[in-house]
């Protein structure tokens, strides 16, 4: 076997994010300050700034991202103009929002582990996100695929940077050579490929063609048969 080790991106490529939690946030923001809310990213940028206060990682723990989220619907609700109960309208979303039911998985996604476990490839998670990372996969049924969970605010830094794809390698004790990437950000799987990965990007939409982008998770599959054969 040619490879020893798979690291899957999370967002956009083993999961998605639904929109029945978004819906019902934009919904009780609303009937709660009399006006339509929308969340654009300058001011979901801004929230996070107020409620990193001044702090640098913004979070460690579970516990610290719970409290982080907590002070950033706080102050999401103050800026609306919500003036009532406002610190247990934040504790209502936090519990709704916070790793509760915003995530599910592609269709392939069990079937493409399910695969790389029964073939003995050890198996990872990089991505850019909070220190949740592990827990968010244990919800969906899917962290007993993996043996290492990287998150950049935990190693401080975030892909594409050399330091986050090492942390990973090491945590499973192999190299870029003998390992796949696969990304639904292209910059994210180049510069995987650059640290010298075979790395993958994930265009699901089917539009780009070219040897290293694929359109299903289930190509990975087909790419280590054709290579181990």
């Amino acid at each position: 076997m040619k490879y020893k080790a798979i690291f899957f991106d999370r967002d956009g490529t083993l999961t998605y994010f639904t929109t029945e939690k978004e819906e019902w946030r934009d919904k009780q923001i609303s009937s709660w300050s009399g006006k339509p809310f929308e969340l654009d990213y300058d001011k979901m940028m801004s929230l996070f700034h107020i409620a990193s206060e001044g702090r640098k990682p913004w979070y460690k723990t579970l516990q610290d991202e719970r409290e982080f989220f907590k002070r950033y619907y706080y102050h999401l609700l103050i800026g609306e103009g919500v003036t009532e109960d406002v610190e247990n309208k934040a504790e209502l979303l936090l519990n709704e929002l916070w790793c509760n039911g915003d995530r599910a998985l592609y269709p392939e996604t069990v079937g493409v582990l399910e695969y790389f476990k029964s073939q003995g490839y050890k198996m990872g998670v990089i991505s850019d996100t909070s220190p949740s990372l592990e827990y968010t996969l244990q919800q969906l049924g899917i962290a007993k695929y993996f043996t290492s969970f990287t998150a950049s605010s935990l190693v401080g830094a975030g892909k594409p940077s050399p330091i986050i794809f090492n942390s990973a390698l090491k945590a499973q004790g192999v190299t870029a050579a003998e390992s796949i990437f696969v990304d639904d950000c292209k910059e994210e799987a180049d510069g995987a490929r650059e640290q010298g990965f075979t790395s993958f990007y994930l265009d699901r939409s089917g539009e780009i063609n070219d040897e290293w982008t694929i359109h299903n998770l289930k190509h990975l599959v087909d790419f280590v048969e054709e290579v181990n054969q």
